[in-house]
């Protein structure tokens, strides 16, 4: 859910209350009003009805609301003395309504040429209940209003000026490190979002620098080293195969190579895992996994024969992805050749290529391996010629292009890369 739209659904649940705590309080206002004019207005009325008996006295004998809203009553001077003035709501039958109907009544007492009579006046009122329909019908107009106007606004002036903020977030969401892109901020006059710009470019830039200064002495590194390791490894092989030693001297010299051997390999694994964990094999193109695993296969032919060990290759279904062909190469490849070095001779392999998924499995060990630790850098096996990185280059390759690399034990050692779903 984008920012306006969250900000949006809070403010709609806040209003919903807020709106409804105000019609109560608006109600309960508007009705008190209502009556203190009503009251007002009755008494006013009393006022005249007193000055018109003065003039006129035989109002006085109107004792009924047949034909008048008001009535006198008699009353002693007792009464009169003791009569406490009151309002009081009731129904009454209205011929215009042909219905019964609300009305408000008061009541006081009055004293005219040494009488005492008790005076109601009536008057209609309101009815609460429609009161209280149309109230909720406005109400509801209301709330509908301000939550359009909310997403009105949101949608037209708050999108305009959260337009840096979003020009910001789609130049980061696509930016490549890797292919050492630029990004371009909008200017605006809004200050939380120019120290954003600021920020994100500082922090790119620094970024960026980094990054290059890593990858220089990776690859400064990877050579340096790679060079004295070849001439040494040379010297040793011409100056094993020129001089005459004991057989203990050559048995010590040949340990020399194999650790400067597995140093060089060490150096190459190192330095690609580094470039992986970079991302600085930035081609891709679509693979064909199936044809891809058939020509490793091939490769490792003369291995499989030495062990006899048989490989079979089932495709299920057609599966492609987007990688980097060199990447998706060592993938299998390091896979292939774990299964084919760590395998039982006289045994099988087996391949299987589906939609989204591609597995291979193998008999060696009867024991799981450590699930832990399997992927982990510099996982020791009985294999001593074994960098030790193989897994986890596998590994790497597998997270960089959001694939999951898993293993599973069912007598057979069975490693899957689990691809996304295309749909």
């Amino acid at each position: 859910m984008k920012l306006l739209n969250h900000t949006s659904k809070y403010l709609a649940l806040l209003l919903l209350p807020l709106i409804t705590i105000w019609a109560v309080l608006f109600y309960y206002a508007m009705l008190d009003e209502i009556y203190d004019s009503l009251d007002d207005g009755l008494e006013n009325q009393k006022v005249l009805l007193t000055k018109r008996a003065a003039k006129d006295p035989t109002i006085l004998t109107h004792n009924d609301f047949d034909k008048h809203v008001y009535a006198f009553t008699p009353i002693s001077e007792d009464t009169y003395h003791t009569f406490v003035e009151r309002y009081q709501d009731t129904l009454m039958y209205m011929h215009n309504e042909d219905d019964f109907e609300p009305v408000r009544i008061y009541e006081s007492a009055l004293k005219q040429d040494d009488e005492y009579y008790k005076l109601k006046i009536i008057t209609s009122m309101i009815e609460e209940d429609d009161l209280v329909n149309d109230m909720v019908q406005y109400l509801i107009v209301l709330y509908v209003l301000l939550i359009v106007s909310i997403l009105v606004l949101n949608n037209l002036l708050l999108k305009k000026i959260w337009k840096p903020f979003y020009h910001s977030i789609a130049q980061l969401k696509n930016f490549k490190i890797e292919k050492q892109d630029s990004i371009t901020t909008l200017p605006s006059n809004i200050a939380e979002f120019e120290l954003l710009n600021k920020t994100v470019n500082k922090l790119i830039k620094k970024t960026s620098d980094t990054y290059i200064e890593q990858k220089q002495f990776i690859e400064n590194a990877a050579h340096e080293l790679q060079t004295p390791l070849a001439i040494g490894i040379n010297k040793l092989e011409l100056f094993l195969e020129n001089n005459e030693l004991t057989d203990h001297q050559a048995q010590e010299l040949t340990a020399v190579l194999d650790n400067l051997g597995r140093l060089t390999r060490l150096n190459k694994s190192l330095l690609l895992l580094s470039k992986i964990e970079n991302k600085q094999f930035p081609d891709e193109k679509l693979i064909d996994f199936t044809t891809m695993t058939e020509a490793i296969v091939a490769d490792f032919e003369d291995l499989s024969y030495h062990k006899s060990i048989s490989i079979s290759i089932e495709t299920m279904e057609s599966l492609t992805y987007y990688m980097n062909t060199d990447l998706a190469n060592i993938l299998l490849t390091n896979l292939i050749k774990n299964a084919l070095v760590h395998g039982n001779n006289n045994a099988s392999i087996s391949i299987i290529v589906d939609t989204n998924l591609w597995t291979i499995s193998n008999t060696g060990s009867k024991e799981m391996l450590d699930r832990v630790n399997l992927f982990s850098r510099f996982k020791k096996t009985t294999n001593k010629q074994s960098t030790g990185l193989g897994l986890a280059i596998a590994h790497a390759i597998a997270t960089k292009y959001n694939l999951m690399l898993t293993y599973d034990f069912d007598g057979s050692h069975l490693f899957s890369i689990h691809f996304p779903n295309k749909g």
